[in-house]
């Protein structure tokens, strides 16, 4: 089931082109050309969007898994590295279930012509689900190859181990993998039960010598043999319709090729400074309907309050949150190579959904689908922002007219306006809490954010809850986190009201209306090693905790704030996180995906939003939108709780939702104002 805040995902197609004649008439074939319209859900769920496709893996091994006779073992998954780090983190799995070296593995990823199907790399799934997946098929193979020792040697199989990626018996004789398999292939079904915990190691990052040296290849830094470049030319602003074109002022550059197919504009030649000065020479008219702003934005999201009923307690409470959009500014802008070989089309590109990408490429261009190859390169980060395909079919389209192969990297401008983003959203909270610290009642509606995290942990005999769909005045979809970031601010945010308002310590509140046992361990972990309850340094400093769960894993924070008296301007301290998601896999690598998340979390908490008025961006580039700097991180502390006796859940977005609302807790408890809005800026503020 997709949450409901993966928006992207349940969008129709970025482009359909239209099949000149030639091509219309190859579809038709010989025989009779029915055409279907499937629902919206159905449409998703067929392309990879959505869930029916990805439920079946593979069964048997040889899908999963090669033992070249060169010594290298291939395992092939679906899934993405785009910087989790999850590439060490499936090879490490592998290497511990086949008793071989980390270096002597290679994970094959994101190729679908090589891989089996995976619905995407979203969701927090990769630890989870494929990690598991992959250890079955390595347990499969150990016991093959020692089957195959047996029978090559003619001995007792139960006197043959393997260590250290070799197959040895008691007399000290070896065999590599290779000598014993000779390219034979793996017909072993996999097993579905219970797989071997992590060893929880920590061991360095595959392949890291190359992104330190610069030796790895994004797709940006990608070439092919004749290659040209494309740029795009973009609508004037959201919604707009072209109405006229001229482009006759571009016969002055040489080489340069303008591709028209509907609402679709872009151009091809050798060099991008020549580009950029034609896409400048070509007149375009758009026309656009009159559109809301950023001013206005909550109102439009919510008109008017809806309660179902009234709070009781011996104190009642109510509240309105207001959350943002923001952009996910990746460190690597969408980027695409395209390149057709006759009807066969390849695409190297940077998406978190390499099959769904292949059946938008396959939908546009009206082909089969076996007639795409996508292939993904170890991509520059993508934080639930690179679910779609958009700019691989403007490159496939831009390389189809030209008969070359076309490199397409947007723009900075670009990534920020025609990306989607994290959606902005209104909560409002009522709440009643009794004078023992009970909470007694709690009503809660979301308006558009999402539905993630929206549960709450506490002990309540009396919740309502609500999701409510809006009109979003922007695109918008996936971020780290989902809704949970916002649900969790608004959340948090209110139960340290609550406990205000008894004039009870926020954390002996929590305790008082918690029973689930690892969310209290967070809790205490989080509280011990910040020191919760000492003395603050300053009177301008403040303090603040806040937990949460999802994806299966539990976080809180502490964090400690200081505000310039003269310029009310909000410092992060020091952050103290603590951290659950079962069994830990790599510990060094999970401590960098937890400080990795707070350091992102602190745009959104104290100054990224994303600013709009009738259908264009306002601050879309890096010198009018503010992400965090090296002088905006505080000191960082990160206690992790290893459960050798759970499952291992996913690390890559659950430890940013305790952020927002330990700042903004921190900044009450530092200057007595509480701040309802992502992100959180105090009145006053002297920039």
């Amino acid at each position: 089931m997709l949450e409901v805040e993966r928006y992207e995902l349940h969008a129709g197609p970025a482009y359909q082109f239209t099949p000149d004649r030639r091509e219309f008439f190859k579809m038709l074939g010989g025989g009779l050309l029915i055409l279907m319209m499937l629902d919206d859900q159905a449409a998703a769920q067929e392309s990879g969007r959505g869930g029916r496709r990805g439920n079946a893996m593979p069964k048997e091994a040889e899908a999963w898994l090669h033992i070249d006779e060169d010594g290298v073992t291939k395992f092939f998954t679906g899934k993405v590295e785009v910087g989790q780090n999850s590439r060490t983190a499936l090879t490490q799995a592998v290497a511990e279930e086949l008793h071989a070296p980390v270096g002597s593995i290679q994970m094959v990823m994101a190729d679908t012509e090589l891989v089996p199907y995976d619905m995407g790399t979203f969701g927090s799934r990769t630890t989870p689900t494929m990690a598991p997946q992959l250890r079955r098929v390595a347990s499969a193979a150990r016991e093959w190859l020692l089957d195959l020792a047996a029978e090559q040697w003619h001995e007792d199989r139960s006197t043959l181990k393997i260590e250290n990626g070799v197959v040895r018996d008691a007399s000290g004789k070896q065999a590599t993998f290779a000598e014993l398999t000779k390219g034979k292939t793996l017909l072993k079904e996999i097993g579905t039960g219970p797989v071997s915990k992590p060893l929880g190691q920590s061991v360095p990052k595959v392949n890291g010598r190359d992104f330190v040296t610069g030796q790895h290849r994004y797709t940006s830094d990608m070439k092919r043999p004749g290659m040209l470049y494309g740029r795009i030319l973009r609508p004037s602003a959201f919604g707009a319709k072209l109405s006229s074109l001229d482009s006759s002022a571009l016969t002055q550059f040489k080489d340069v090729q303008v591709v028209r197919d509907g609402e679709f504009v872009g151009i091809a030649g050798p060099d991008h400074h020549i580009l950029q000065r034609a896409l400048a020479a070509i007149q375009a008219e758009w026309k656009a309907e009159p559109q809301s702003s950023s001013k206005d934005l909550y109102t439009t999201l919510r008109p008017t309050e809806f309660w179902l009923g009234q709070p009781h307690g011996d104190h009642t409470l109510q509240a309105t949150y207001n959350i943002a959009y923001i952009a996910h500014v990746p460190l690597e802008p969408r980027a695409a190579v395209a390149e057709w070989n006759g009807d066969k089309l390849t695409v190297w590109t940077g998406t978190q959904v390499p099959f769904g990408v292949r059946n938008e490429l396959a939908e546009a261009f009206h082909i089969p689908e076996a007639q795409v190859r996508v292939i993904v390169p170890d991509t520059g980060s993508g934080y639930g922002g690179k679910h779609s395909g958009e700019c691989a079919l403007e490159a496939a389209r831009l390389a189809k007219a030209a008969g070359k192969p076309v490199k397409l990297v947007w723009s900075r401008e670009e990534e920020f306006t025609w990306a989607y983003f994290r959606p902005a959203g209104v909560i409002d909270i009522r709440s009643g809490v009794n004078k023992d610290g009970t909470v007694t009642s709690w009503e809660y509606h979301n308006y558009n954010s999402g539905g993630s995290g929206i549960n709450s942990p506490y002990e309540i005999p009396d919740k309502q809850i609500k999701f409510h769909e809006a009109k979003s005045p922007l695109r918008q979809g996936s971020y780290r986190g989902l809704a949970a970031t916002a649900n969790h601010f608004a959340r948090e945010s209110h139960m340290d009201d609550m406990a205000h308002a008894l004039e009870m310590d926020p954390l002996e509140f929590r305790y008082k209306n918690l029973k689930d046992a690892r969310m209290r361990a967070v809790l205490e972990g989080a509280a011990k090693q910040f020191g919760w309850g000492k003395a603050k340094p300053a009177p301008n400093h403040g303090f603040g905790i806040a937990c949460g769960f999802e994806k299966g894993g539990y976080v809180a924070s502490c964090a400690e704030v200081s505000v310039d008296k003269v310029t009310n301007r909000i410092k992060l301290e020091r952050v103290v996180t603590a951290f659950e998601c079962g069994a830990i896999v790599n510990p060094e690598h999970l401590k960098n995906q937890v400080e990795g998340a707070v350091v992102q979390g602190i745009g959104g908490a104290l100054f990224e939003a994303i600013e709009f008025e009738d259908g264009k961006i306002l601050n879309g580039k890096l010198s009018r939108y503010r992400v965090p700097r090296f002088s905006d991180v505080p000191k960082l502390e990160t206690v992790l709780i290893d459960r050798k006796d759970l499952d291992s859940a996913g690390a890559g977005e659950t430890p940013i939702v305790a952020l927002a609302p330990s700042i903004g807790n921190a900044i009450y408890n530092a200057v007595g104002v509480r701040l309802r809005a992502l992100p959180m800026v105090l009145p006053g503020t002297k920039t």
